[in-house]
């Protein structure tokens, strides 16, 4: 069965793609839960129009996302966790403690889903993670693990 995406999905493809899915997938799970539309000629001309007009509201948002990135990139984020005497945390830092941790100290409001850590961050110290902002625009979010 031929859909087309209208969100992205790990291991099936992007937004506005169209795939190959299996007839019961696509049938019972991806058409219901509104992911997927079926790729018939109608719904092919409206995927043209559809790409149009969200590809003119990327790029009205693309300046916004460029300052967003300026001040991130300017600025270092203090996410406390709880360490023991040799300087190891207990847990890891994870993308939800970097997103709360830049909405209240930055006023920002950045999807944790967005945030790409680059290493295991196990012990106290300085890091630094990538930000998804734009398909154009990635931006570098440096932060310190610190005892609390």
């Amino acid at each position: 069965m031929n859909i087309i995406l209208l969100k992205d999905m790990d291991k099936v493809g992007a937004k506005h793609e169209v795939v190959t899915v299996k007839d019961g997938y696509g049938r019972n799970y991806l058409i219901p839960q509104g992911i997927a539309v079926i790729a018939n000629d109608t719904n092919m001309r409206k995927l043209d129009e559809l790409k149009r007009r969200e590809e003119a509201v990327a790029t009205r948002k693309l300046d916004e996302h460029k300052a967003i990135a300026a001040k991130l990139g300017a600025s270092v984020v203090k996410i406390g966790a709880k360490a023991g005497t040799s300087g190891k945390i207990f847990g890891s830092v994870t993308s939800i403690q970097i997103a709360n941790s830049i909405k209240e100290q930055l006023d920002l409001d950045v999807d944790r889903k967005l945030i790409e850590i680059e290493e295991e961050i196990k012990e106290l110290g300085n890091y630094s993670a990538k930000v998804n902002l734009h398909k154009e625009v990635d931006a570098k979010v440096y932060f310190e693990v610190i005892s609390e």
